[in-house]
């Protein structure tokens, strides 16, 4: 626990600083005296004094903030005329929002850097691998297969998932993959939004090449039609539809099975002679949960779901939870006897989706991520790389948080400091690489949502300053304590969302 609260301080004090920095850097050109600049909240742990600014660390590390000079514009009259050429109420309409914007703009800034930075060194991050594509799939209609590595979308080269440009009108016309380690060029037609929506449907992981008897003997997949499976998965086998494959047991011995009947798939084929994919035997039962109340134990075998015959776990999943039924009927083999159970799932509900649950855990094994390190893109060659990044991440965020005012995504989607901390911590232990490259998603998401056109928010200094502009003078002191009023009470409730969220996650 202590390793994480630390990670997340390290991932969160460069966003809160730098986007403390822009506002403080652009008030002190203007003219503006600082009169605090403080990392964190509350009680204040550490301080010193330079020039007319007091520097701090404060005890709560969940954001800082600048105190300017005469920032109170309820309180502008009891400025003295001398001291009013130093405070930011009395400042011009472009220097105020100069100030209030510096902090948004210096966390996109921020962003381009970590990007130009990473791209110079060269990153190491997970290769784009497409997962178990199910037959009837729009990425299967235009062309991609399971085990798939996106390297290139209409010329431009892929790193990551980020690299995916939004867009709603733009459209992916080519597509260049890595398929069984040679390179596949793709001709489609699909907007680049819902391509990425498809995506990120279909599971990442991949099983490893373990098949299992239901008598619980286990059996590695050696070859494939004559040829060594290296560090191919299940599923990328499966879709490679093989005539031959070569198993080898535990004891080093191997036997050759000739697959004479590929019209009804490999997984189908071998449970005809009962060897199963590990994911299909249950690993465990939840006490008192829906599948222990009908009697289902570990080792079963889960054969069919309504009789949809279980490829996967994840065809279990994907029945249970593409259909309003809340009855199912699944037959599992144990040891030598076919069973066959009803029950009704359990319903619960996690970021505004309803999933249905019965209890059950899965013994499957499955393939670790492959990570690929980058060559350095050079110092000329980086900056536009980053600059298409940033700009990238800046637009997907606007289009994340438009959706979720438009009720397109539930505001259970929102996160508070507990899964930014979680994030961190998983992305630190991935890689450095994808720790910077979270922490820049972070820092755009930080100076989006202060732009937003709340009071208290710098979005809502903003939309002050316009108002004066169309009000040709300062908003009346009445409608200013109602604005502030309605920003502290919008915040709040948002901050309780996140919160709440992240108890709910947690607990």
């Amino acid at each position: 626990m202590l390793e994480k609260v630390f990670i997340f301080i390290i991932f969160l004090f460069p966003l809160v600083f730098f986007h403390e920095l822009g506002h403080f850097l652009f008030a002190r050109f203007f003219g503006v005296r600082v009169e605090v600049f403080s990392l964190g909240f509350g009680p204040k742990l550490f301080k010193f004094k330079k020039g007319d600014t007091e520097y701090c660390f404060s005890l709560i590390p969940l954001g800082g903030y600048v105190k300017m000079f005469g920032d109170d514009p309820l309180k502008k009259d009891q400025i003295p005329e001398e001291e009013r050429r130093y405070s930011f109420t009395f400042k011009g309409k472009w220097a105020r929002f100069w100030i209030v914007f510096g902090g948004p703009l210096a966390n996109f800034i921020f962003t381009f850097f970590i990007f130009y930075f990473l791209l110079l060194a060269g990153e190491k991050v997970p290769e784009v691998k497409v997962g178990a594509i199910p037959n009837k799939n729009i990425l299967r209609e235009i062309g991609l297969k399971t085990g798939d590595v996106i390297q290139g979308i209409n010329g431009k080269l892929i790193y990551n998932l980020a690299d995916i440009p939004m867009g709603t009108k733009s459209k992916i016309t080519a597509l260049e993959v890595s398929r069984f380690g040679k390179k596949t060029n793709l001709k489609l037609d699909i907007t680049r939004e819902k391509f990425f929506k498809e995506l990120i449907k279909v599971d990442p992981i991949l099983r490893k090449p373990i098949l299992k008897s239901a008598s619980g003997e286990s059996y590695k997949i050696l070859k494939y039609n004559g040829k060594f499976v290296g560090g191919l998965s299940l599923d990328e086998i499966i879709e490679i539809s093989p005539k031959t494959i070569s198993l080898q047991k535990t004891d080093g011995s191997e036997k050759v099975i000739e697959v004479n009947d590929n019209k009804v798939g490999l997984i189908l084929f071998l449970s005809k002679i009962d060897l199963y994919p590990m994911d299909v035997f249950v690993k465990s039962v939840n006490m008192d949960s829906p599948a222990d109340k009908a009697g289902i134990k570990g080792g079963d075998v889960l054969l069919e779901i309504d009789k949809t015959k279980l490829n996967s776990f994840f065809t279990l999943r994907d029945h249970l939870n593409g259909t309003e039924k809340s009855s199912f009927n699944i037959r599992v083999k144990r040891g030598s006897e076919t069973l066959s159970f009803s029950l009704e799932p359990e319903v619960k509900e996690e970021r505004g989706k309803k999933t249905k649950l019965i209890g059950v855990y899965s013994g499957g094994e499955w393939n670790p991520p492959k990570y690929v390190e980058t060559n350095s893109k050079g110092v000329f060659g980086s900056f536009p790389i980053a600059y298409d990044r940033t700009i990238d991440a800046i637009v997907k965020t606007f289009i994340g948080f438009k959706k979720l005012i438009t009720s397109e995504v539930s505001v259970k989607n929102i996160g508070g400091p507990l899964s930014i901390g979680k994030v961190a911590a998983d992305s630190f232990k991935t890689s450095l690489s994808y720790f910077f490259q979270i922490m820049a998603l972070i820092s755009v998401n930080l100076g989006v949502i202060n732009l937003f056109p709340i009071p208290v928010l710098d979005g809502g200094h903003i939309v002050f300053i316009l108002m004066e502009i169309v009000n040709r003078g300062p908003l009346s002191r009445r409608k200013m304590e109602i604005a502030q009023q309605f920003g502290l009470s919008l915040l709040l409730l948002l901050t309780v969302a996140a919160l709440y969220n992240d108890f709910s996650r947690l607990f």
